[in-house]
């Protein structure tokens, strides 16, 4: 069926808060993309005239695509080459959706989607609907085709399993910009020392090279370990030239609430490493260098002037 003026405004004024709603239950802006785009198909076949509610149906319709993209991308993940982290967004991105509470900035911290991995596919979908986006569960159990009573049950679970993550520092560009210069200080003086006194005992580091960068196919855990492993990297200017494919110009940043060093060869992101804050220190740096998930990344800081680099020609 053609599409009429007012169904593409109705559908473009639905877009970024449905990108949004992928994103959360996809953890990729690529699928998340995708799956906005099936849903734009979808409302291009339907018999609009006979739907009522055309934003809560396009919800609908989106969910129940994502909840099967899930099931297929969960499958991918089992033969994914070494640790698996979600893509990184930087703040601004429309994709990142709401970010006005607390839970909802929680929502979208790179903490809390790798923990939302954990959840099945409804806990994540009820989780994300009431969490992030304030939807009522009688609203959530017509989306899903569940009873009130089970999504009420499904979101009590759901977070309880993400209760388990530390409360973070909430950073503005300035605050994000001072924490990144101090790190990448640390990290660059050989001193493992001062990367300790940075980071908290338990500190953990994740990166996610998706088998095209090297990266560890396990996390790094203590302050000790994690300190001796980003000394490594900085020291290591012959090797980290030959993988990033020339000399790298580093970037303070906010990617998904947190602050974040933004890795730059020539116009391309090749690496971000965002830096989970709690009032202990940094908890958790979680490197991605997948090429494949910093496209999106890379556009939307390309299209503005950056700040100046903390750290040039590295």
């Amino acid at each position: 069926m053609s599409l009429s003026a007012q169904d593409v405004e109705l559908f473009e004024g639905s877009r970024g808060r449905l990108e949004a709603v992928a994103y959360r239950l996809l953890g990729s802006a690529g699928d998340a993309e995708d799956m906005v785009q099936e849903t734009f198909l979808r409302w291009q076949a339907a018999d609009r005239a006979r739907i009522e509610q055309p934003v809560a149906w396009l919800t609908k319709v989106l969910t129940n695509l994502c909840l099967n993209q899930l099931t297929s991308a969960r499958a991918r993940r089992e033969s994914y080459v070494g640790m698996w982290l979600p893509e990184p967004l930087l703040a601004g991105d429309r994709m990142l959706g709401p970010v006005d509470t607390v839970e909802q900035r929680e929502s979208v911290s790179l903490a809390v989607l790798t923990l939302m991995e954990r959840l099945s596919a409804n806990e994540r979908a009820v989780y994300v609907l009431r969490a992030a986006f304030g939807y009522p569960h009688e609203e959530i159990a017509e989306i899903l085709d569940l009873t009130e009573a089970n999504c009420q049950q499904l979101y009590r679970r759901a977070k309880q399993h993400l209760a388990a993550g530390r409360h973070r520092v909430q950073v503005d560009q300035t605050a994000a910009r001072n924490i990144v210069a101090e790190f990448l200080a640390a990290a660059n003086s050989g001193q493992t020392a001062r990367l300790v006194e940075l980071l908290t005992e338990d500190a953990v580091s994740v990166g996610d090279g998706g088998g095209k960068v090297p990266a560890r196919s396990t996390p790094v855990v203590g302050a000790l370990a994690v300190a001796r492993l980003l000394r490594g990297l900085f020291q290591a200017v012959d090797l980290r030239r030959k993988v990033l494919g020339g000399s790298a110009t580093m970037y303070a940043e906010i990617v998904n609430g947190e602050p974040a060093v933004v890795v730059v060869v020539g116009d391309r992101i090749v690496g971000v490493l965002a830096l989970e804050v709690t009032p202990e220190g940094v908890a958790a740096v979680r490197a991605q260098a997948n090429p494949d998930k910093l496209a999106r990344i890379t556009r939307l800081w390309s299209a503005s002037p950056p700040a100046e680099p903390l750290l040039d020609r590295w």
